[in-house]
């Protein structure tokens, strides 16, 4: 064939059937040469722009395609496959809205377009709009049954909807068709790990990688797995297989950094954050996971400022509030002015941070404190120029706001300056008088205990402890254990009933300001990390508080005390998964314990005020 030029005239079809041959036979670089002499004589030539275009796609070079692919479409405005493949285009460049538009013009000129149609779903899913990525896939579906893409990409929706039985059908479905469909092994081990079912979903992930022993994701996802169970060495092993195969993967390294501290190698686990945000520094995730690692070395500097990108996570986007007000920061004056604090996290978060409500007034401010409705009450007596509100109720005008846990980055708390004065919360003589009175008579010390947190806090494995290891506390003679216990499983329920050394007092509890008042008649509280005790060390109440291996960032590391609660003193784990170990710690400790007399009195004088 005569060599194209600018200048000689040649067989344009001769031509372009030798490209797409070169095209179809891997040869790259001799068709991207032929259709580059096609489209100097014709340059709006459709066939070699639009196949050129795919060859730039396949290098990655998607601007280069992008450019072939609009004048593709500019010389055959309606070609469905020129609209499928500049849709994807665009969704490589992350323009996802012009995206789903080029799809949407294939449907009005092809109704059953599969591929538009199963594309859409694609974009759609990444964008997070799972239930509109659905229907895209359902109508793909309803084409063709059999459709193996359409198959996985719905199991992976309904996946990412927390429906996982039907997502493992659809899953299944599609390794009937495909049984070597590595990526549908994978997804059907996150489906399994959805179900905490996690040795059906390790098996998953190691067909993924039988597989294809180099599938990153799998290997990660293995490793997740390993981590929420506990297996801390082999998720460490891993997530170092998986940067071996990219040192630069920033989502395995910051996995990675969460299994080192759960090893206590807490600055090792810092390091790996940093590295993660070094190469991804819009990895809301690994910033997130920053700060908790920096706050945990108390570094809180660096941590609060890094706390506030959970703003950027999916699950802080959805309790973020959208007021008109500006952010107060910690600049503006608060003289005279009105600020809204609004609770965000846990009742155990807020309890703690209440602390702030006093120093805000002390700069002159009226504070408007928005809680969760059980702990209305409680914090209603925080002070004057302090409105509490409960969620959903009016709220009275304000000229600032801001969220609760950003209330210590605007003081640019340090740990020398931690607001430390306890109690800080406060109950009345007469509430107290008729709790203790809800108590068996007196004979010896009263200890409240509480054993597990919210089971649905992603931490719950980790600071939770079943009723029945804690048997050897309760053999210790001459003391009175009172459950302050809400939220009973199942097993626990049954142990507590079967057990007459706890009085269960919780069950009476109706809110925060029951439980406050029913501390404040004990001696003692025991507890692991949950909102009671917050609530005890917010009323100043002598605290233990059993802590796991790695603890949550606000009791610091590798101390007894605390900053935040004076009167607590704590129980680490010695290690991973060990409370057999901080069990016998307790009761060593509480059979030593000289009790002073007169406990009663004491406590309820300490909790008298005016109301």
């Amino acid at each position: 064939m005569t060599l194209v030029s600018a200048q000689k005239s040649i067989n344009l079809a001769q031509a372009i059937q030798q490209a797409l041959d070169c095209h179809r036979r891997g040869q790259l670089p001799q068709a991207e040469r032929l259709y580059g002499d096609i489209l100097a004589v014709r340059p709006d030539y459709f066939d070699a722009l639009h196949m050129l275009a795919l060859i730039k796609m396949q290098r990655g070079e998607l601007a280069g395609a992008l450019q072939l692919m609009a004048s593709a479409l500019q010389a055959r405005p309606k070609s469905p496959e020129a609209l499928i493949n500049y849709g994807l285009v665009l969704h490589g460049l992350g323009r996802n809205e012009e995206a789903l538009d080029a799809f949407d013009r294939v449907l009005a000129i092809k109704r059953r377009s599969i591929e538009a149609l199963n594309n859409r779903g694609a974009v759609l899913e990444q964008m997070g709009r799972n239930e509109d990525a659905l229907k895209s896939f359902d109508a793909v579906l309803a084409i063709k049954s059999n459709h193996i893409d359409a198959l996985y990409n719905k199991g992976s929706v309904l996946r990412k909807l927390g429906r996982y039985e039907e997502a493992l059908k659809y899953l299944d479905r599609a390794l009937a068709i495909k049984p070597d469909y590595a990526r549908a092994h994978n997804n059907r081990g996150l489906a399994f790990e959805g179900l905490n079912r996690s040795e059906e979903a390790i098996a998953c992930y190691d067909r993924a990688l039988a597989i294809d022993p180099n599938f990153g994701e799998a290997i990660n996802n293995r490793a997740n797995t390993l981590q929420n169970i506990g297996r801390h060495e082999e998720a460490l092993a891993w997530y170092d297989r998986a940067l071996a195969l990219n040192p630069a993967h920033p989502e395995v390294l910051n996995n990675r950094g969460s299994a080192l501290a759960a090893l206590g190698r807490y600055r090792e686990g810092l390091e790996s954050c940093c590295k993660a945000t070094a190469l991804k520094p819009n990895y809301a995730n690994a910033q997130w996971n920053e700060s908790l690692h920096r706050l945990r070395l108390g570094d809180f500097a660096g941590g609060w400022t890094k706390y506030e990108w959970r703003w950027m996570r999916p699950e802080g986007q959805k309790r973020l509030r959208n007021f008109s007000q500006p952010r107060w920061t910690g600049e503006q004056p608060l003289a005279g002015r009105s600020v809204l604090i609004y609770a965000e996290q846990g009742f155990g978060d807020t309890i703690q941070f209440a602390r702030y409500m006093k120093l805000l007034t002390g700069q002159g401010a009226r504070v408007v404190f928005e809680v969760q409705p059980a702990l209305k009450s409680l914090l209603a007596p925080l002070g004057d120029d302090i409105w509490v509100a409960a969620y959903g109720e009016e709220l009275p005008p304000f000229d600032l706001q801001c969220p609760l846990l950003s209330v210590p980055y605007a003081f640019r708390t340090e740990l020398a300056t931690v607001p430390a004065t306890v109690p800080y919360l406060s109950v009345s003589r007469d509430r107290v008088s008729a709790w203790d009175a809800r108590m068996p008579a007196r004979s010896g010390p009263r200890v409240g205990i509480v054993w597990s947190g919210n089971a649905t806090h992603a931490d719950d494995h980790n600071r939770s402890i079943a009723l029945a290891r804690l048997a050897p506390i309760f053999d210790l003679p001459g003391i009175q254990f009172i459950s302050l216990q809400k939220g009973l499983r199942e097993s626990d329920a049954q142990t507590l009933a079967g057990d007459p050394r706890l009085f269960d007092l919780a069950q009476h509890f109706t809110d925060f300001s029951d439980t406050a008042a029913a501390i404040a008649a004990l001696d003692l509280v025991i507890s692991v990390d949950t909102s009671v005790a917050h609530l005890a060390g917010a009323l100043g109440k002598p605290l233990w508080v059993l802590l796991p291996f790695c603890p949550d960032w606000r009791w610091l590391l590798d101390r007894s005390d605390n900053p935040w609660y004076p009167t607590a003193e704590l129980f680490r784990q010695p290690r991973p998964r060990d409370w057999d170990g901080v069990i016998d710690q307790v009761r060593q400790k509480l059979a030593r314990r000289a009790w002073a007399a007169g406990g009663e009195d004491r406590s309820l004088d300490q909790f008298d005020t005016s109301e």
